[in-house]
């Protein structure tokens, strides 16, 4: 095999480091590996991308052929061929990391078993950082039992909902549910977000604080699972959603994101930079640029977020939704 460019675990590590610091580069860390080798460790923020996948996915995951690109595998050649892979696609700036994730590890580098790992840590900081309150399910299920005024809302996609789902639940996508939780309470109603595990119950929970919401608001502990290991039946097959929103709560949504907005000091642009910086082929990606297209001609709906790419120091974008 022809020889590629390699970067060493130092090397990679101060780049790491650079990035996290918001010097304002990209990188793409790509693992080459298979996804069940992939789960068991791998470098924290790299995206699994084995050499079958490559030539079906890139060109939505790395839409910049300019992007700084650090392919790793365990030893063997898989980086490698992934890296002439892309150059061959035209991909200017790829490396594979010399000696693989055990030269990492070996630098003093800490290596991760799981999926979607950062998304999962930031969700444990969310939670310790605002004191998102949870219900245990032994809890909830007490709370069901004796009738108190609650709903009970899923967060995960409407497919992992219909496969399994807490009794009373209805379905509400996380990004969904300050848009809609309104139009399913009364003032004194309690609200339980519940995912299949953690996280996107308590990104949900708190999204719900954080939007204002004055009502009550638990994250499940350990969602589904931990309804199941405390012996409780979960149900299947059932497909009730969180109504459309009505005029009231749209408007209510929208202050309520108007109000974070202002308070987080969200920057906001016009469709023209966003097409600016589209054209930019030398500067850093953009987010859902090929899903912007599609949308903006369906009333410039929610488009895109990072995805878990791979892809550090890009820029991420939301069209605002009307």
């Amino acid at each position: 095999m022809a020889d590629v460019p390699t970067i060493t675990a130092t090397e990679l590590m101060e780049r790491h480091r650079g990035l996290l610091r918001g010097d304002g580069t990209e990188l793409a860390l790509i693992d080459a590996r298979e996804p069940t080798e992939f789960t068991q460790r791998h470098l924290l923020y790299a995206a699994n991308l084995p050499l079958s996948h490559v030539g079906l996915e890139v060109a939505a995951r790395i839409p910049r052929l300019g992007t700084s690109v650090v392919i790793c595998d365990d030893g063997g050649r898989e980086a490698a061929a992934v890296a002439l892979e892309l150059t061959v696609l035209g991909y200017a700036d790829t490396a594979v990391l010399d000696g693989g994730i055990d030269a990492w590890a070996a630098a003093g580098g800490e290596l991760y078993s799981g999926i979607n790992v950062p998304s999962k840590l930031f969700g444990e900081l969310v939670e310790e950082h605002f004191g998102t309150p949870h219900v245990t399910a032994t809890e909830l299920a007490g709370w069901l039992a004796e009738g108190r005024d609650l709903v009970v809302v899923d967060s995960r996609t409407r497919r992992e909902f219909n496969r399994m789902s807490i009794p009373t639940g209805r379905s509400c996508p996380g990004g969904e549910l300050v848009r809609r939780v309104g139009d399913l309470i009364d003032d004194g109603t309690t609200v339980v977000v519940n995912c299949a595990g953690r996280t996107r119950s308590i990104m949900g929970a708190q999204s719900l604080r954080s939007a204002g919401l004055p009502n009550a608001v638990y994250a499940l502990k350990d969602g589904t699972m931990g309804w199941e290991l405390a012996g409780l039946e979960l149900e299947h097959g059932r497909d009730e959603l969180a109504p459309d929103p009505s005029e009231a709560g749209r408007a209510q949504a929208a202050a309520a994101a108007q109000a974070v907005a202002e308070r987080c000091r969200v920057r906001t642009i016009d469709h023209a930079q966003l097409d600016e910086w589209l054209a930019d082929s030398t500067r850093r990606s953009a987010g859902g640029a090929r899903r912007r297209r599609r949308h903006r001609r369906h009333h410039d709906r929610v488009v895109a977020h990072p995805d878990g790419l791979g892809r550090v120091g890009a820029r991420a974008w939301l069209d605002r939704r009307r």
